[in-house]
């Protein structure tokens, strides 16, 4: 009846009633003025706790402060029977030793806990058997082992002691010659003093720990993890976070000379702030799960769970007999009881005996890159094309070196979150790496995605939006793959990270009997990112195929890599021949699982729940990795983007990128046109080979000249207008209305 009258809410009451509560006990027990029902009320007290109701009125009070100010806290019932039976021993060893039992100090409960023993085992005896119950309870109101309880008392006391000592030297020192105690002049220094004292952490992975609030694995029936306070994520945070109005300071490599651009500073980009998350109610949903389980007849038991910022993973042993096959068939059914949208299984998890069952949280947590640049791996992340890539499900910043995957395919339905990737790989670049590292080209065919980026230092050339001269700036990367690997023959390096430390050293000097004015210049990597291939394939499939295959089998040596990125993932698009030789892929949420087989060569894919939700397979190995993409906002790429265009008004590309391309025909991979010009080499293969077969077919083209369908059809419909083929008559091949005589002739005019 009053369900929806307390709901949201009940904590908040559940605190005024234990204030009004305490204010009862402080009528009753100290002043003793709450009339009969507070001198009954005082008697019972006296009768159960004895001394110990002096303490109930403060506690009263804070519990009800706790719940009134914090509506989402919860009291575990671990913690509950921890503070229980602490409570309960301190009665009984008040009753051991106090001196005048008359007072009935520890009551009827410090009674039961004292007597009995002391009976038994004398006062010492139960003394220590109490002892033992009091550490006993410390580990359930606490959550630590022994050991760790001991090493906390241990560096509380050390920190105890040596603060003292420090603050008894600093008054003797502060003592001038005319005996005026000079203390602490300011206020925040002797804070800082203090924190650092008393500043103890059981485990040093502490120190890298990110502002994001992780539950590891915490073991409900082991012992568990130590937790990961607040106050050491903020001051982890303010380690990590550059003071704003700094750059990024990451070394990227030696470098010959002195650089003349300065990176963005670390300001433009903003960090998020996320609500931690409730314990109790991913226990009770981990609860949930093995109640499902259960009652399909699948026995399991809950080991531990790993929240992230988009799903939480659930750790599940079997029961003995239960077979793996049996969880992974009930998907759906754990799906409908969890009430997501759909769930992901991992049976089992890689080099654990548990399987993973990977549950969307009710509340999910924004990734943003200056989360992923402020953090610890940041800081290890020392390439040019280490790029922040996302977080992973125990809340991890993850970041990809391109330079050793060495290519990228990433692949999704439209919506789920591919653009903000190649956004966030692309601001990552910008962010760490200067024009003399990192030269990009961007083909994007969408036109809207990469023209943000236009004017900046880093492109060879403006962004590339027309479909038909993205081969050539294709093209144009082969010719400049093979350039360099003449350069590296001519000076005997195998790659260019060992050509370019050779000429950071100053080792690359030209010898006696070159040309003089040869010489030697530093090698920067080139990124090239593809936005939509499917668009490039629909107009030049062979010529695109063709480079991106000799692009990805041969330019890691020489620093030029792909990203290639597609909302189609079908075989029409990502042919084998690309898959084969892009191993690093990024799947976000697909349709079908025919779409994650062809993407990731596993299912998966199509469990993802999009916005960003992404499985990674970095190519070294088969196993995925799921990964919450990051966000970057477009002002942050505006901010970013304005600091090198202020370095560089005026920006000089490289001629030839993107070639020449005509309206009746699509560019051709190293320069030139495909048009209906006399003088065009594929133009008169294609009238020699119709005319000598007298046969004309488009897929005759396809096979004898290698070109893809899109041509083929164009040099068809040319050689119609030349009047050297009929008009199309279905599937029929077209009539050749020109003799192989005629054609002598007029190779012979030509």
């Amino acid at each position: 009846m009053f369900g929806g009258v307390f709901q949201g809410r009940s904590n908040e009451f559940a605190g005024l009633g234990l204030i009004a509560f305490g204010i009862l006990l402080v009528l009753s027990v100290y002043l003793e003025s709450a009339g009969p029902v507070g001198k009954a009320f005082n008697d019972s007290l006296l009768f159960l706790i004895g001394g110990g109701r002096y303490f109930l009125p403060a506690l009263s009070f804070g519990l009800g402060l706790g719940l009134a100010i914090q509506r989402d806290w919860q009291l575990r019932s671990r913690s509950a029977i921890g503070w229980a039976l602490f409570s309960g021993v301190l009665l009984g060893l008040g009753h051991i030793y106090s001196s005048d039992s008359a007072k009935n100090p520890g009551g009827w409960i410090g009674w039961i806990f004292s007597e009995p023993i002391t009976s038994s085992f004398s006062d010492t005896g139960a003394t220590a058997l109490l002892a033992i119950l009091l550490v006993g309870s410390a580990m359930l109101i606490t959550g630590k082992s022994v050991i760790e309880l001991c090493i906390l008392t241990w560096r509380f006391v050390a920190g105890a002691n040596s603060y003292v000592a420090q603050k008894s030297k600093i008054q003797k020192d502060s003592l001038g010659a005319n005996g005026s105690e000079i203390g602490f002049d300011d206020a925040e220094d002797f804070d800082g003093e203090a924190a650092q004292l008393f500043d103890f952490a059981l485990d040093p992975e502490l120190e890298n720990l990110d502002d994001e609030e992780v539950v590891e694995s915490e073991l409900f029936d082991e012992q568990p993890k130590p937790k990961r306070g607040r106050k050491r994520r903020e001051k982890a945070k303010a380690k990590l976070a550059p003071v704003k109005g700094e750059s990024q300071e990451i070394p990227l490599g030696p470098s010959g000379q002195p650089s003349a651009w300065t990176l963005p500073e670390m300001e433009f980009l903003s960090l998020t702030t996320n609500k931690k998350a409730n314990e109790q109610t991913i226990r009770d949903r981990g609860d949930q799960l093995v109640a499902a389980l259960a009652s399909h007849g699948v026995e399991t038991v809950l080991v531990g769970y790993t929240r992230g910022p988009t799903v939480t993973r659930y750790e599940l042993s079997l029961g003995d007999g239960v077979k793996v096959a049996k969880v992974t068939s009930l998907s759906r059914d754990i799906a409908y009881t969890m009430a997501a949208t759909d769930v992901r299984i991992l049976a089992p998890i890689p080099g654990r005996s548990a399987i993973g069952i990977e549950v969307p949280n009710e509340l999910r947590e924004l990734v943003s890159i200056g989360d992923l640049l402020v953090s610890q791996e940041a800081r290890t992340a020392n390439h040019p094309l280490d790029v922040a890539v996302g977080k992973d499900i125990s809340g991890r910043s993850v970041f990809l070196n391109i330079s050793t995957t060495p290519h990228l395919l990433i692949a999704g339905a439209t919506g789920a979150g591919k653009s903000s990737a190649i956004n966030c790989i692309i601001t990552s670049v910008l962010m760490r790496a200067t024009p003399d590292q990192v030269k990009m080209i961007l083909i994007d065919p969408k036109q809207v995605e990469m023209g943000q980026y236009a004017r900046l230092p880093h492109l060879l050339t403006a962004p590339v939006t027309n479909p038909k001269k993205a081969a050539n700036a294709l093209g144009w990367a082969v010719k400049e793959m093979e350039r360099r690997y003449d350069v590296l023959v001519e000076a005997g390096f195998r790659d260019i990270a060992g050509y370019n430390a050779a000429y950071d050293r100053g080792e690359m000097t030209v010898e006696a009997g070159q040309p003089a004015d040869k010489k030697f210049e530093r090698i920067p990597y080139v990124l090239i990112v593809v936005d939509e291939l499917n668009d490039l394939m629909m107009v030049a499939a062979r010529d695109v195929e063709d480079c991106i295959t000799r692009i990805a089998q041969k330019a890691r040596a020489v620093g030029i890599h792909l990203i290639v990125a597609t909302q189609r993932p079908s075989v029409n698009v990502i042919t084998g021949v690309i898959k084969a030789n892009i191993p690093a892929r990024m799947a976000f949420a697909v349709s079908s699982l025919t779409d994650s087989r062809v993407i990731l060569d596993q299912p998966g894919a199509e469990k993802l729940i999009g916005m960003g939700d992404m499985l990674m397979l970095p190519g070294n190995t088969s196993v995925s990795q799921r990964l919450q993409s990051a966000w970057v906002s477009e002002n942050e790429v505006k901010k970013v983007v304005g600091h090198w265009r202020r370095q560089a008004p005026e920006v000089t590309y490289v001629s030839g990128v993107e070639g020449e391309a005509n309206a009746s025909g699509s560019a051709s991979v190293f320069g030139g046109s495909s048009g209906d010009e006399g003088d065009d080499e594929l133009m008169r293969q294609a009238m020699d080979l119709v005319v000598r077969a007298q046969q004309g077919s488009t897929s005759m083209l396809q096979r004898k000249l290698k070109v893809g369908f899109a041509r083929a059809g164009r040099l068809m419909d040319m050689l119609e207008q030349r009047g050297v083929v009929a008009a199309s008559e279905g599937s029929r091949p077209r009539e050749v209305l020109m003799s192989v005589e005629e054609l002598e002739l007029i190779q012979k005019a030509s």
